[in-house]
C-alpha cells in the first residue's frame, strides 16, 4: 500500500470511529409527551404536546421547553427524531447560554444532529425550541429529543411512563404528629400562598383527615374555590355505583356552597364555595369530626377569610359505617392541571392545633414530609417540603433542583397560642 493510501485509510479509520463514538453515546431518548411544554402559552399545551412527540407547531412566538435532570456537568450532546412535512423549516435550540439554528427540509422522520451544548450546574436543565421561520405549514413534528455527552455518565432523571401524572408532578404531604390515644374532635390549620404561587391547578389543602380533606384550590384564571369533600366508605371511581347504605349524608351547607357527588379519585360527597381568595393573605380552616348515630360519623367544615372577619359553614356530611374521631391530621400540595406542571407553587403552612374531645389543645409543632408515586419512583423530583421562618411549607412543580428527603421529620417553633374561637358562636348546620 502506498503512503497516500496508508494516511487515508488511516484518516478514514479515524473519522469513521469517531462519528461512531458520538453516535453511540446518544443512546439516551426523551419523549416530548411526559416532558414538553409549551411555557408561555399553556392553552397550546393540549394541542401541541401529543402522545406522539411535538405536533401542530405553527406559532413563531410558542417557547417549547423540554426538561431532564442531571446529577454531572459537561458537554451534552443533542440529536432531534424530526421531520418536516412538505417543506422547509429553521429552529432555533437553546440549552444553557448556547443557541444553534438548525434547518430541516427532511419529509421522512430522522435523527438530526443539533450540535454540542455545555451543562455547567447539576440539576434540572431544559432543551428550549423555538420557531425562526418556515416554508411548510409547521416547523416540524418532533418525535423526541436524544442525549448523550459527558454530562449524561451522571443519573439523568425524566419522566419515561405514566405521563398525565408525569406532567401533573410531584404532589407533597405533611403529616402532623399528635399525642397516641387522642381523640380530636377539632382540627384548625392555617395556609397563606404567597403572591405569585397562586398556579391554575393547585390544590391547597389544609385539613386533611382519614375520610376526606379540606381547602382551597384554583381552578381557572377567573375561579377560585374552597373545597371540602368525604370519601364514602364503599370502594368505586364512580359515584353512581355506591349503595344507599353507604352513601354520604348532607347534614347542611353554608350560604353559596354547591353539594353533590365527586368520583375518580375514590368516590363520595363534595362540597365547594366559588371565593376568590387571595395570594398573600392568611386564612383559616377548622374541621370537626364526631362519632353519631347509627355507626356514623359527622364531618363539619368552618371557614374564615380575614375579608369577611367571620367563620363561614362550608358543609357537614355523615359517613355511615364509621364510627370514629378526626383520625390522620394531615396537609398536602398538589397540582390537577398537566399543562402547568412546568410551574411552582408552594405554600406556607402555619398554627397547627388540634382539640381533644375530652378538652384541652394541643399543638401540632412536629410533621412527616411524604410524597407520592411520581416522586417516589424518582420520575420527578421538584419537590420540597419542612420548615421556613418557623412556619411548615410545601413546594412542588416548576423544575426546582432542590428538593427534601422523603419521609423525613420536621419541627417548627411552638407558639404556645392555641386558636380563640367561640364555638357556641359558630354558624350553626341549617
Amino acid at each position: 500500500m502506498s503512503f497516500l493510501l496508508l494516511l487515508m485509510s488511516l484518516f478514514a479509520t479515524c473519522f469513521g470511529n469517531e462519528s461512531a463514538n458520538v453516535e453511540s453515546d446518544l443512546t439516551i431518548e426523551i419523549p416530548p409527551k411526559g416532558n414538553s411544554w409549551v411555557v408561555n402559552n399553556l392553552e397550546e399545551n393540549e394541542s401541541i404536546i401529543h402522545k406522539n412527540g411535538i405536533r401542530n407547531w405553527t406559532n413563531p412566538k410558542s417557547i417549547i421547553r423540554t426538561y431532564f435532570h442531571t446529577e454531572s456537568t459537561g458537554e451534552l450532546h443533542l440529536e432531534l427524531s424530526a421531520n418536516v412535512p412538505n417543506g422547509r423549516s429553521s429552529i432555533k435550540i437553546t440549552v444553557g447560554k448556547i443557541s444553534h439554528e438548525l434547518t430541516m427540509t427532511n419529509n421522512s422522520m430522522e435523527r438530526i444532529d443539533a450540535g454540542i451544548f455545555k451543562i455547567t450546574k447539576p440539576g434540572y436543565q431544559f432543551i428550549e425550541i423555538e420557531g425562526v421561520e418556515k416554508t411548510s405549514k409547521t416547523f416540524g413534528d418532533v418525535d423526541s429529543f436524544w442525549i448523550g455527552g459527558p454530562v449524561t455518565k451522571g443519573k439523568v432523571t425524566f419522566v419515561k411512563d405514566d405521563f398525565y401524572w408525569g406532567r401533573r408532578g410531584p404532589s407533597v404531604h405533611l403529616n402532623y404528629t399528635t399525642p397516641e390515644g387522642m381523640d380530636i374532635l377539632w382540627f384548625y390549620n392555617e395556609i397563606t400562598v404567597p403572591k405569585g404561587n397562586d398556579v391554575i391547578g393547585s390544590y391547597f389543602m389544609a385539613n386533611g383527615f382519614g375520610e376526606g380533606y379540606f381547602g382551597i384550590q384554583v381552578n381557572s384564571a377567573k375561579e377560585k374555590r374552597i373545597l371540602f369533600s368525604v370519601w364514602s366508605p364503599y370502594k368505586t371511581q364512580n359515584p353512581d355505583d355506591i349503595p344507599d347504605e353507604f352513601k354520604i349524608i348532607l347534614l347542611g351547607k353554608g350560604v353559596g356552597v354547591t353539594t353533590g357527588e365527586f368520583g375518580n379519585e375514590g368516590s363520595g360527597g363534595q362540597s365547594y364555595k366559588i371565593f376568590d381568595w387571595k395570594a398573600g393573605n392568611t386564612y383559616r380552616f377548622l374541621l370537626k369530626g364526631e362519632p353519631s348515630e347509627n355507626n356514623s360519623t359527622d364531618y363539619t367544615a368552618y371557614f374564615f377569610a380575614p375579608e369577611e372577619k367571620e367563620w363561614s359553614l362550608i358543609a357537614s356530611f355523615r359517613r355511615p359505617h364509621t364510627h370514629t374521631y378526626l383520625t390522620r391530621p394531615h396537609s398536602f400540595l398538589e397540582n390537577f392541571r398537566t399543562e402547568t406542571g412546568c410551574m411552582t407553587r408552594m405554600a406556607k403552612y402555619t398554627n397547627q392545633w388540634a382539640l381533644a374531645a375530652n378538652g384541652g389543645w394541643y399543638e401540632l409543632s412536629e410533621a412527616k414530609f411524604t410524597a407520592d408515586a411520581t416522586a417516589r419512583k424518582g420520575a420527578r423530583l421538584d419537590y420540597a417540603g419542612g420548615v421556613e421562618n418557623d412556619a411548615f411549607f410545601m413546594r412542588n412543580c416548576g423544575f426546582f433542583s432542590d428538593n427534601t428527603t422523603i419521609d423525613s421529620y420536621h419541627k417548627r417553633k411552638v407558639s404556645g397560642a392555641a386558636p380563640s374561637i367561640d364555638f357556641d358562636k359558630l354558624p350553626k348546620i341549617p
